[in-house]
Parts: C-alpha cells; sequence; structure tokens
C-alpha cells in the first residue's frame, strides 16, 4: 500500500522493473504528458564512455524528454550509491521549484530506494581492507569472495548482482570494518521526503523478457558493442566497468573465451540480473505492477497515478 499524498507537495514517480522491460519509453510517454523531465537511477548509464552495452537511450529519446544522470560522470570517477542520493536529492529540490511532477527512471533498485526512503549512514571504506579484497580477487578470482559474502551477508546476496565485483567488495569491506552485514545498514523504516513518492514497475511473462533480452544483446553486438568495449579494455580495472556486458567481452579480448561463449554469457548473465531485480522489487509492497505489453500501458500508468494522488498535472 502506498503512504498518503499530499497534494500540495510535489511528486516523484518512479517507472522500475527489470532490464529490456520498456522503462525508457515508458518514462518518456509520462514526461510528455507531465510536461516534466526524467532522472536515471540505471547505475551503468551515468558513464559517459558506457553507451551501447547500457542501452543508454538514444539521441531521439534524449530529445524526447529532458534526462539527467546519464552521461553525467566518467568511468574513472568513484561514484557510489551514496553518491548519487546526495547529488540527486539536491537536485531534485531545484527541479521541483519548476516542476510539480518528476519521472524517476531504472532498473537499480539500490538507487531507487535511496531516493525514495535513504539508507543508514554507511562506514567510510578503508583503503587497505579494499586493496587486499581487490588483490585477492586477482589471484584467487571473484568465486572466493561471492562464497564468503554468501556465508557473512545471506540475506544481501539475494538481492544483489554477486557477478559484479564492485558489490561483492563493497558489501564484504563493510563486514570487515564494522563486523556487520552490508545489508543491517540499509534502513528498515523509510527516511522521511519532501515530496510524495508513486512507485510504478513494468512486468511481463519471463519467456518473453527473456527473449527480448537476447535480441537486446544481439542487437548491442551489431551495433557496435565490441569496438566500445575495446576501446574500454585500458580502463577494465575501475569498478564501473566490472559489469555485465563488458566483463564478458574483456575475457574475450584477454584471450580466456571464445566470442561466441561471450556473447552467451552476456544473454545468461542479464538474465539473471534480471531475475534478481524482479527479486527485489517483488519485495517493495509500495510498488504497482503494471503489464509492459499492454497496448494501453500508458493509460494505465496514468490511471495507477491518479488513483493515488488525482488531478496531478
Amino acid at each position: 500500500m502506498n503512504a498518503p499524498v499530499n497534494t500540495d507537495t510535489p511528486t516523484l514517480i518512479v517507472i522500475a522493473g527489470p532490464t529490456a522491460s520498456g522503462k525508457t519509453a515508458a518514462a518518456i510517454q509520462l514526461a510528455q504528458h507531465y510536461n516534466t523531465v526524467i532522472i536515471s537511477a540505471d547505475s551503468r548509464q551515468f558513464f559517459r564512455e558506457m553507451n551501447i552495452g547500457t542501452a543508454k537511450p538514444t539521441d531521439a529519446e534524449l530529445a524526447a524528454a529532458p534526462h539527467y544522470f546519464v552521461n553525467s560522470h566518467s568511468v574513472i570517477e568513484p561514484f557510489s550509491v551514496g553518491d548519487f542520493e546526495r547529488e540527486c536529492l539536491i537536485l531534485l529540490d531545484e527541479l521541483f521549484k519548476t516542476y510539480k511532477v518528476v519521472i524517476l527512471v531504472g532498473g537499480s533498485g539500490l538507487y531507487i530506494k535511496a531516493i525514495t526512503e535513504g539508507f543508514d549512514d554507511l562506514p567510510t571504506a578503508d583503503p587497505d581492507i579494499r586493496d587486499r579484497l581487490n588483490t585477492e580477487m586477482a589471484i584467487r578470482g571473484i568465486g572466493v569472495l561471492q562464497e564468503r559474502l554468501k556465508e557473512v551477508d545471506p540475506e544481501y546476496c539475494k538481492l544483489v548482482d554477486i557477478n559484479n565485483p564492485q558489490r561483492v567488495i563493497r558489501a564484504l569491506e563493510v563486514y570487515e570494518s564494522t563486523g556487520k552485514p552490508f545489508s543491517s545498514y540499509q534502513t528498515q523504516s523509510s527516511k522521511s521526503r519532501p515530496f510524495n513518492v508513486i512507485k510504478l514497475a513494468l512486468d511481463m511473462p519471463r519467456e518473453i523478457l527473456y527473449e527480448r533480452i537476447n535480441q537486446r544483446v544481439d542487437f548491442m553486438i551489431n551495433e557496435g558493442l565490441l569496438q566500445e568495449v575495446e576501446l574500454l579494455v585500458p580502463y577494465r580495472h575501475y569498478n564501473a566497468l566490472n559489469t555485465v556486458g563488458y566483463t564478458e567481452l574483456f575475457d574475450y579480448f584477454e584471450g580466456k573465451i571464445s566470442l561466441d561463449a561471450a556473447v552467451d554469457l552476456i544473454k545468461q548473465n542479464t538474465r539473471r540480473f534480471a531475475k534478481r531485480q524482479l527479486t527485489w522489487f517483488r519485495k517493495d509492497k509500495d510498488i504497482i505492477w503494471l503489464d509492459a505489453g499492454d497496448t494501453n500501458l500508458t493509460a494505465n500508468m496514468l490511471s495507477a497515478i491518479d488513483n493515488i494522488l488525482p488531478h496531478v498535472n
């Protein structure tokens, strides 16, 4: 059940859901209806150097509605969920001086949670612990760290992409620094926000979603993903590039696997990622689920919003 809303305060409309479910198009439809702007909560679309592999909005889509936090940072700049929370709340404060409604779109549940609910203050990372974990991963592989995280923080493992070394190492360094699991720092009760929050999410039958993912990966390869990743090989040690669609092709360029195997792995890992996204979002009882394949999707979104907060404009 969504929390009661105040018609005198501005509203943040969240469009969530798994990768390849059509969130970008849905967000643009809402932004045009409300004559407003879009904030990306996709943790990979922040980075200027990562375009094809992140399914970033096209130039035409970016022109259809103003977007924030797309191409906003470089892969060489550290940018955490805490940084996003701080910068995005400052931005929202400014945007709500002009717009009564703002759209937040993305599949990164942790980043959406940061804006809508907030976190307990996370401890400062110990550089020595991080360096040791990175060295251990380089020598022994990520599997050892994944198993350790499953032992010390099984709850977080159910939700996070454990194939993402950045997430695994961050959770382990918090545990090793404090003796408390990373999941214990996730706020159990929402922090007060000076705006209403309405959460929508897109869903579709699993077999259709998986086929869309497979087709999207093939499209990315045809659009030049291989060339994009090759240019990023010198930067592969940066955390932003430890992600699906890039790590598999880095392995190909290092001669560890064939190109066909790399592409198959991208599809498989993306499908697994989508499953984890759905697990995360289904735990949020405030989310209103909508059929992404419905031809009346935009009307259904507007109806759902109007049921919570009538006459938003």
